[in-house]
């Protein structure tokens, strides 16, 4: 009767024995499935994060690096188109009063004595058309006077002029109101006022003014020759 009770008995320690080790078992078994897992979430985590900000970044910084040319290119040529414009109102209002820019002699009004009291003796005069010339090339001036004395032309081909052409002109001041050819210039002629005639010569060689001339037709004429 012992023996049977301590067969019975060591059965049931083998059991118990056999089950705790398949517990062991099973949560060697878990732990290493667990970590298998994490390191594939992670490894996606971290390689999904850069490939969205890197490809981004050109595609916006492009844009903005070709459009500034373009708006500078624009500006530039608006301003030129400015200046053109403002040069010439002032010339008009200029040639009104018989007058070309940095000369204080006028047409109809001054005379040449007067000049070559304050500039000295031309470095050229020579008789030409309707009257006299006299020029003064340090300053790019030349007078147009009668035998009276009276100026009745004054030219300039300051360097600051040489820069306009007709397109700008007519943008301007319109159609000129007179177009004469003279070899291979051609003079275009606006009516200023009553007294005064703006005059742009323009070589057909250049295609830019080559000098501009307020004139006044009335005095033109030698009312004392002899």
């Amino acid at each position: 009767m012992s023996v049977k009770i301590k067969l019975i008995a060591g059965s049931i320690l083998l059991a118990g024995m056999i089950g705790l080790a398949g517990c062991s078992s099973n949560n060697e078994a878990g732990n290493s499935e667990s970590q298998a897992t994490a390191p594939t979430e992670t490894a996606v985590t971290a390689t999904s994060e850069p490939e969205v900000s890197p490809s981004s970044t050109p595609a916006e910084t492009a844009p903005a690096a070709t459009s500034s040319p373009t708006e500078t290119d624009k500006d530039s040529t608006g301003s030129n188109s400015q200046n053109s414009d403002k040069q010439l109102k002032e010339l008009l209002e200029l040639a009104k009063k018989g007058k070309v820019p940095g000369v204080k002699y006028a047409a109809h009004t001054g005379l040449i004595d007067e000049v070559e009291a304050d500039w000295g003796k031309p470095d050229q005069q020579e008789s030409a058309g309707k009257g006299i010339y006299a020029t003064y090339t340090d300053k790019h001036v030349v007078f147009g006077f009668n035998k009276g004395s009276l100026i009745f032309d004054v030219r300039s081909s300051d360097s600051t002029l040489q820069k306009l052409t007709l397109k700008q002109i007519e943008a301007t001041l319109g159609k000129p109101d007179d177009t004469k050819v003279n070899g291979d210039d051609k003079i275009y002629t606006y009516q200023a006022n009553d007294q005064y005639q703006l005059k742009f010569i323009i070589p057909s060689s250049t295609g830019t003014v080559d000098h501009i001339s307020v004139f006044s037709e009335q005095d033109s004429f030698n009312n004392m020759a002899g």
